[in-house]
Formats: C-alpha cells, structure tokens, sequence
C-alpha cells in the first residue's frame, strides 16, 4: 500500500513540476479572491539529505498535545498512528488483565464518538460548500474574467493526467509483473466497481461490490480479500495523495512561492500520512489538504482555490484508489497459498 501510494505521489509531483498550471498565473487572478494577503514564502529547511533526518526526527513528538496546538502536523500524525496501533494490540493482547482490556476499550470507543462526531461535523460544513463555491466562481469571473477558468482548466487537467498515468500504466505494469494477471482481464473484472467508485466518490460505499467483483469475477480467493481490501479501503488512497501533491504545488505557484526539492518531499510525505489517515468518504482529500498545506507553511485558505472543480476530480481519485485496492489485492493473493477449492473457473479466466 506505501509502495503503491509512494509511486502515485512521486507521479503527481512530476506532473505538477512539468506543466505548471499555477505559474502563469497573476496571484491576485485568485489569491485576492480565496481571501488572501501578502505572503512570505516558507523557509527552505535545507538540502534533501537535511530534510529526511530533520523529518524522521521531528516524527516523534515530546509533547503530542503541544505539537497539535502548534499545528505540528506530521508529528501529530504520527504519535496518532502509533497510539491507535498501540490500542489495538494492547486490546486484543490475551494475556493482559480483563479489566485492562476493557479500560482500552473504553479508550478506543471515546476517540471512535470523537472521530465520528467530528466527521459529521465536517461533512455539515462541506454541505454547505456548494454555496460558497458559487460566490467564490461568481466574483472570480467577474473580477478577473476567464483567466481563473483557464487556471482552474490546467490544474484540474493536471490532475487527470497524473491520475490517469498512474492508473493505466504503474498499476496495470505492477499486476503483469508482479502479479502475473491481465490487467485488461483483471480491469473488466474490476469495472463495475470502478465504475460505482466514480458515481459515488466514495471507497467504502463501494466496498462490498469491490469484493464480490474481486472474488466473483477476479479469482481472488476470499480470504485475501476479505483482508486486504477493507484495509485498502481505509489506508489505501492513492488517488487521494496523488491529488494532496498536486493541489499543494499548484497552490504554492498560484502565490508566486517556489517550493524546492526538501518541501516538496515533506509535500510527499505529509500528503502520505495523511493518506493513510483519510477517510473513504466524498471531499475527504480536501478536508485533509489544509494540512499538507500547513506543514510547508502554505495558507490554508489556499483550499478555497480549487474547491470549484474537486467534486469531479473526487470521483476520479475514487476510482483509482478503489483500482489500486484491487491491484494489491491481486498482487498479495499471488503468494498467498491456494486452498483446494479456490482452483475455481474465474481464476482460469484472469
């Protein structure tokens, strides 16, 4: 899954870097619209070498709960993951006391209500984004005529050929080689949910259909299945980190600021933890940009920018976060053991 979404980030910030949709664009073309001011630059934290040590160091927080109010987002992030990985051993560890099984249980179920009613919050928020959006287009027209279209037209064009070159090329190369399937086959398996993925922009909404395609009509076998893609569903999200990347640079070269190489790589990494920690609904890759923003030192008003045309690429980064689910599905039911009767006439077929 890291692998996967690594290569997907890497592709996006090499498409973003050669087209350039932002640069040619005045800042007040849009900046002056989403509400921003005059802006300093980020400061660069050094040579590449630099960055990776000075990252892998500042993972580990000294105070998790000081990191979150400083906005220290990758930290926070990670001391996140680790303490939800942590609950969960410690849960279903069977040698611990009951009652210290039931106390963590306890724990996980506060941050579950947390989670879902920040969630339900947000999604409250983003229904009323629609509006916002028309006043954001309205005045971007009339204040700055087409020059905001034909910005928004080269990000968004961006986008869908980074999406589409990971998806009709990386993934289709890692399920020939590694794998060793079709991906013709495999992808005409695999449509109906892609196609559903795209309609609803939502991973998880599409889960049980992803699975019965994968099993049905794939030749999975169900157990691997049953594993790999409701994980997938909730870490896997290609399409959504390849977006964050490219959102991220053309918002920086829409204000004029050059990130270089070492920005660029906390851009990737940022945009991979949060990734990870993305939820499979419609406008999650939005919610989760303000903090790929935060951590390069970005406005995070800069979201407003590109809110006008995310609807459409959410349903396209749907669709190949639900591929790339299938692709590593396929590729670790390959070295997974067959039991006798998953020999069955759709595995011939793929």
């Amino acid at each position: 899954f890291l692998g996967t979404s690594s290569i997907a980030i890497f592709v996006g910030l090499f498409w973003v870097n050669v087209i350039a949709p932002g640069a040619e664009v005045e800042a007040s073309a849009l900046s002056d619209v989403a509400g921003a001011h005059a802006f300093e630059a980020p400061q660069d934290p050094g040579g590449v070498l630099q960055v990776i040590w000075a990252q892998f160091r500042a993972l580990v927080p000294e105070n998790p709960i000081a990191a979150a109010a400083q906005s220290a987002m990758l930290p926070t992030i990670f001391f996140s993951l680790m303490l939800g990985v942590f609950i969960s051993i410690v849960e279903h560890d069977a040698h611990r006391e009951a009652s210290v099984r039931e106390a963590v249980a306890l724990v996980r179920r506060f941050f579950e209500g947390v989670y879902a009613v920040m969630l339900e919050m947000t999604l409250k928020v983003i229904a009323l984004a629609p509006i916002g959006v028309f006043g954001f287009v309205l005045y971007a027209a009339a204040a700055h005529g087409f020059q905001v279209f034909v910005a928004l037209f080269g990000y968004a064009a961006t986008v869908a050929l980074a999406l589409a070159m990971h998806a009709l090329l990386v993934l289709p190369v890692l399920l020939f080689v590694i794998a060793r399937r079709s991906p013709r086959r495999y992808a005409a398996a695999m449509m109906p949910a892609l196609l559903t993925a795209f309609s609803t922009a939502s991973s998880n909404g599409t889960l049980p259909l992803t699975m019965e395609r994968a099993v049905e009509h794939g030749g999975v076998k169900k157990p691997v299945a049953n594993f790999v893609l409701p994980l997938g569903a909730t870490i896997n999200m290609d399409g959504t980190a390849l977006y964050e990347a490219v959102a991220a640079l053309f918002i920086a070269q829409v204000y004029g600021i050059d990130l270089s190489l070492g920005q660029q790589l906390v851009v990737a990494l940022t945009g991979l933890l949060v990734s990870v920690g993305a939820a499979g609904i419609p406008h999650a890759g939005a919610v989760m940009m303000v903090v790929v923003l935060t951590a390069v030192g970005l406005p995070a008003e800069g979201v407003g920018l590109i809110m006008a045309v995310d609807r459409v690429l959410d349903m396209a980064r749907t669709s190949v976060n639900v591929w790339s689910d299938s692709v590593v599905c396929a590729i670790v039911d390959r070295f997974t053991p067959a039991p006798p009767e998953a020999c069955d006439r759709a595995a011939q077929n793929v």
